[in-house]
């Protein structure tokens, strides 16, 4: 019989209530979801993205990952090992006005997350007349996650639809 992962219970917890948040409570929309096994490295990556139902111009995202040896130690039962997985938070928008966006942005992530790693990348594609910006927020949680934060999942999500409200409320 299959042994499900800590990267696959992680993975089915996440989808449970970011799916339940898109089609019970209808808060939420799901635009993209995607779950990669890299062959090279045999890593494994989820995300799924969503917007607010209506907001569409701003989108959250949930990587979870997981690594070969993350994996096999998990397996193998490793002695000494922790399994888990990195897990990273990301928001989306385009903005003509970066410069003042970006620091409210960043405010609005500290306040929220202020014990992890934050990087925004802004980005433009050169000779657009349009001066449009693609700005994007990441959050890193600088530790593995396991079953151990299994009951943290839904709490964090409503966090990230909270702080997706926020966002819409700045780019309107």
């Amino acid at each position: 019989m299959f042994d499900p992962t800590v990267y696959d219970n992680l993975k089915v917890a996440f989808e449970n209530v970011l799916y339940d948040l898109d089609n019970l409570d209808e808060s939420i929309h799901i635009t993209h979801r995607r779950d990669q096994l890299e062959m090279a490295s045999m890593s494994r990556e989820f995300t799924l993205q969503f917007c607010l139902r209506d907001h569409a111009a701003v989108t959250a995202e949930v990587v979870l990952r997981s690594s070969l040896q993350a994996i096999a130690a998990e397996i193998l039962e490793t002695p000494g090992s922790h399994p888990g997985c990195e897990l990273e938070l990301r928001f989306a928008w385009v903005t003509k006005e970066p410069e003042s966006r970006c620091h409210d942005i960043m405010a609005v992530m500290q306040e929220n997350w202020p014990d992890q790693r934050t990087i925004q990348h802004v980005h433009y594609l050169f000779g657009d007349e349009s001066k449009t910006y693609n700005v994007s927020t990441n959050v890193y949680f600088d530790r593995h996650v396991n079953e151990e934060q299994m009951h943290d999942i839904p709490l964090l999500c409503d966090h990230m639809v909270q702080v997706l409200n926020k966002l819409v409320m700045m780019h309107e």
